[in-house]
């Protein structure tokens, strides 16, 4: 067997393979001569078919096999001698030429193809702990807990209807249509029987306050400017909203005491404060830990630039890609209402598979030098949470993880992510920032604003 490089230019190469025709034949006669005593044919004893005889019959088959053998043994020592690490399978090439097959196959010709391999490049990792960090900590504030206890007295709250004539006040619920347009274009929507409580905040504030002193069987139109909004035809213009209103009720108080309490399974007002206290700590805890994550990555980026496999590249662009046009099909958009083309929305994502793909071969090679690994039972804990968010389906879901290896690699995948950040965290020069809710929303905000975020 003779193995030749041929190309070897970056993260690729490949490698011209020759096996002699002799080597293949014996490898044919190898195992034609273990196959005697396997097969029954007419006229012959047990054990007593000639190897010629059994070549007629099971020749090409069996010389297809060893080829297809030899060619995987061949990769794997390529890929031992070479001291490779391979981004991918390796891309084998057969010869195409059908008289040169024939040959191949009849035992006749040497065999010769090419291997054309992608290599995981190797990485100069940065020092880990001289990159930068900043950890944010959000104080909850007493009045964010009273904020929250209120919601749940809103959810609590009972609603009747209002005495003929009565005019509707804030924190009353409007039953109406909603006849929304904009430069006389109807707003999808709002035609049906709609609830909207005042100051709730869920739908403009112009139009919640526009409403108040409207009684049943009124109608009124009420202008609600559009600063911003998610679809761009409609951000800066004002919308015409027509309300015709077929039913008031009034809330009822709710008391904040254990009363309230217990209609939500606590024992007191001071056990409700302290479980509303500590969940708005566990949201500010996730959103600062997303941050901070965030911020590594980025420092990760910015300190490992090398060329990555071409192929990782593009079935990550791929894949991203038909994300993307999937959920624009759903809303049915185009890159225009994106304000951009569809040559720089591929230029934008192919650069945000580049990304994926480098960082996703960093935090690889961290891994690897440093054993970090997920355990089994580490994943059949976070199964076992996703079941759990499925109540009474929970070994319908569980049975699907253990059925199927790609939904176990998914679930893997991020905790395995999360690890190796834990890891560079503990190695980082972390500072302490302790912010207020208004100082952390006006981050929030900011990052938000700033381009690739």
């Amino acid at each position: 067997m003779e193995v030749t490089e041929t190309t070897n230019d970056g993260v690729k190469r490949e490698f011209r393979v020759t096996l002699p025709a002799t080597d293949l034949d014996a490898r044919v006669i190898a195992r034609l001569t273990e196959m005697k005593s396997q097969v029954r044919i007419n006229g012959f004893r047990p054990g007593k078919v000639p190897v010629d005889h059994l070549r007629k019959v099971y020749g090409r088959a069996v010389m297809a096999e060893t080829i297809d053998g030899f060619v995987r043994e061949t990769n794997a020592k390529i890929v031992s001698d070479h001291g490779l690490k391979l981004a991918l399978d390796p891309k084998v090439t057969l010869p195409e030429d059908q008289n040169e097959v024939e040959q191949v196959l009849a035992g006749k010709a040497d065999l010769s193809y090419t291997v054309a391999v992608e290599v995981v490049p190797k990485i100069a990792l940065a020092d880990f702990k001289s990159i930068p960090l900043e950890r944010l900590t959000v104080e909850v504030a007493e009045g964010e807990v009273d904020e929250a206890i209120g919601r749940i007295a809103d959810q609590n709250r009972t609603y009747t209807a209002r005495p003929e004539g009565a005019k509707a006040e804030t924190g009353d619920r409007v039953t109406g249509t909603f006849k929304g347009t904009v430069d006389g274009e109807p707003i999808p929507g709002g035609t049906d029987a709609t609830v909207l409580q005042l100051g709730s905040r869920t739908a403009p504030a112009a139009l919640e306050d526009g409403l108040v002193g409207i009684a049943v069987g009124d109608t009124r139109t009420v202008e609600v400017p559009f600063p911003e909004h998610p679809d761009p035809k409609y951000a800066g213009k004002t919308a015409v909203y027509e309300v015709t209103v077929s039913a008031l009720e009034a809330g009822s108080e709710v008391a904040l005491d254990d009363t309230l309490a217990a209609s939500v399974g606590l024992e007191s007002m001071a056990k409700l404060r302290q479980v509303v206290k500590d969940r708005i700590a566990e949201e500010y805890a996730g959103a600062t830990r997303h941050k901070l994550k965030r911020a590594l990555l980025d420092k990760l980026d910015e300190l490992h630039k090398f060329e990555p496999p071409p192929s990782l590249v593009e079935n990550e662009f791929a894949n991203v890609w038909s994300a993307v046009q999937n959920e624009m099909a759903q809303q049915n958009r185009s890159f225009a209402d994106e304000g951009t083309t569809e040559e720089k929305a591929r230029e934008e994502y192919r650069t945000i598979a580049d990304r994926r793909v480098r960082l996703g071969l960093v935090l690889a090679d961290i891994a690897e030098r440093n054993n970090i690994t997920v355990g089994d039972e580490e994943v059949s804990r976070a199964v076992v949470q996703q079941a759990r968010q499925f109540p009474g389906r929970e070994r319908e879901v569980w049975e699907h993880y253990q059925k199927n290896p790609g939904a176990l690699a998914a679930v893997r995948a991020p905790l395995f992510e999360e690890k190796v950040v834990d890891f560079l965290v503990e190695l980082a020069d972390v500072t302490e920032k302790k912010l207020s809710r208004e100082e952390f929303l006006k981050a929030q905000e900011e990052d938000d604003e700033m381009p690739g975020k």
